[in-house]
């Protein structure tokens, strides 16, 4: 199974790069640099939430049901004329489930590390949250995911799929001090990573061959 970065590089890709380009009519390199760093945050908060049954079930729940991943046979349909105002009203709401109080947190870091406001690094996390649950609920479907167990291997997989220094780069990311807290951690790095090379600037570099 490829990995969420291996996916930003295939032809569905760059179609999801050049449409959120087109919504926030940010340039299309950077476009991609922000869904680079937002989609395995999303996918590794996510991982730590299904850590729990209630938390598992409930993911399992929504994959089954309004994100059984089909927004993702017409991209085009999806960004034609605009992304519906009923997506982003559903991209904010897994926002706040996964990334709770610490979500401005993660906007501003965003920000900063990619050089645009914190409001059109929410525009891009509210389009990326639904179609990364799509994402999901293809892949639970064709893996036949049925319990937690199976929920936490397709996300680290999903995390997983690089060359082997990226994985450990992006484990490291995920939790850089071993205390659970991903966000503080992820925080840290970004700010970090114009003051020395490796951090998330490195990781990135790495995916993007920079």
């Amino acid at each position: 199974m490829e990995g969420l970065l291996d996916l930003l590089n295939s032809p569905m890709g760059k179609q999801l790069i050049s449409g959120v380009a087109q919504q926030t009519g940010q340039p299309e390199n950077k476009s991609a640099d922000v869904l680079a760093m937002a989609m395995p945050l999303l996918v590794g908060a996510m991982k730590k939430n299904v850590a729990s049954p209630q938390g598992a079930e409930s993911l399992m729940n929504a994959l089954s049901s309004k994100h059984d991943g089909s927004s993702l046979d017409n991209l085009d349909s999806f960004f034609g004329g605009g992304v519906d105002n009923a997506v982003l009203q559903d991209g904010a709401g897994i926002l706040g489930h996964v990334f709770g109080q610490k979500q401005s947190n993660v906007e501003n870091v965003l920000g900063a590390k990619a050089g645009m406001d914190p409001s059109t690094i929410a525009t891009i996390l509210k389009i990326a949250a639904p179609l990364v649950m799509a994402y999901l609920g293809k892949q639970a479907s064709a893996n036949k995911v049925s319990d937690s167990g199976g929920m936490d291997s397709l996300l680290g997989g999903l995390l997983g799929g690089q060359p082997e220094q990226n994985q450990s780069l992006l484990t490291t990311l995920l939790d850089a001090d071993g205390d659970g807290s991903m966000l503080d951690d992820v925080a840290g790095m970004v700010m970090d990573s114009s003051k020395k090379k490796g951090g998330l600037g490195g990781l990135l570099g790495g995916f993007f061959g920079k």
